[in-house]
Formats: C-alpha cells, structure tokens, sequence
C-alpha cells in the first residue's frame, strides 16, 4: 500500500523531484566553486520553472526565466575568471553596489507585486519579494561575491515558510537544505582565494 502511494508520488511528481536533486547538487557544487555547478543548475532552472506555473506562483516562475539568464552569464563569468586566474576566485562587493543591489531588490518588489496582484497569483507580495532578492542573490553569486551566500541564507528562510503555506513538502525541504548549503557556502567561500581586482 505504502509501496503503491510512493510510486503513484513520485509518478505525479517527478518534475519537482528531479527540480529538488538538480538545485541540491547545483548549490553544493557552487559552495565547492565548481563550474560543473552552472550546467546542474541550468537543468535545475527550467524544471521549476514548470513546477512553480504548475502552482501558480507566478512571480517565482517568471524569476527562473531570469535565473536561466543568470546562469548562462555565471556560467561564462566563471569560466572567464578559470581561464585568467587558474581558478573561481571570490571578489570583493563594494559598498556602493551592494547599496544599489538592495535597493533594486525592493524596486523589483514592488514591480513584481503589482504584476502578480493583476495575474491573481499566490501569496503575491512574498512570492515578489523573495522573487526579486533572489535575482540580487543569484547576480552576486554569477558575480563571484561572498555576500550571495548572506542573501540566500535569508531568502531561503523565507521560502520555507511560502512552501509550507503551499503544501509544497519536497520544496519545502529542498530550501531547508539550501540554508544549510548556504551556510556551507559562506563558510568556504570565506577560506577561498580572493581575486586581485575590485570588480562591480
């Protein structure tokens, strides 16, 4: 019976099962700076991308449209610095760009909220505020900055608690883990070499 019940689970689910262990090794192979990561989490993007129009969470659907941006550009920016450097060296946030990064994130907020209030979809203004402060993340991230790992430590605290709302159970742990991998992340990011250059 139990055996008939997982079966059936994962027969209806496999898209966001295969989106869960796509992100999860993605993530654990950005904390190791690997550019293998950028691949992953490509396939990681398009697969929820489905999953979240599924739901209707429409503001975290069109936000893998930019991820799927993002990685291909992190993906070249990674590489770029391999081919320089000899390896994925963190560099430096300034100041100033970590001002205007915050407040794009609540710029994007406020657009994605009114886009997703007009689409009626679910849970519209956390849905648009985790949305746009994942962009801020994910460009940090492409960019090779520390302080993704600080954002994403939070932005995934907050998701938690949307997929939970959601009933969303293999999503819901997914993003407990990624706060541990986030940790992670931080932790070595920390011991990583740093480039030489101060860039934007």
């Amino acid at each position: 019976m139990i055996g008939t019940w997982l079966w059936h689970y994962f027969v209806s689910n496999w898209v966001e099962i295969a989106g869960w262990s796509t992100t999860l090794v993605g993530i654990w192979l950005t904390t190791q700076r690997k550019l293998l990561c950028w691949p992953i989490t490509l396939a990681a993007d398009v697969l929820y991308l489905v999953v979240f129009y599924r739901a209707q969470l429409l503001s975290d659907a069109l936000l893998q449209v930019f991820f799927i941006v993002f990685t291909i550009y992190g993906w070249w920016n990674w590489a770029n610095g391999v081919r320089q450097e000899g390896t994925v060296r963190v560099v430096p946030l300034r100041t100033r760009n970590a001002v205007l990064a915050i407040l794009a994130g609540v710029a994007g907020t406020f657009v994605l909220a009114i886009i997703a209030v007009r689409l009626h979809a679910s849970l519209p203004y956390l849905d648009a505020a985790l949305a746009s402060f994942s962009l801020v993340a994910s460009w940090w991230d492409a960019r090779r900055h520390i302080a993704n790992w600080w954002l994403w430590i939070v932005v995934d605290c907050f998701y938690v608690v949307e997929y939970v709302i959601k009933s969303m159970w293999f999503t819901t742990v997914l993003y407990a883990l990624l706060v541990g991998l986030a940790i992670l992340g931080l932790r070595d990011w920390r011991r990583a070499p740093v480039a030489a250059q101060t860039a934007s």
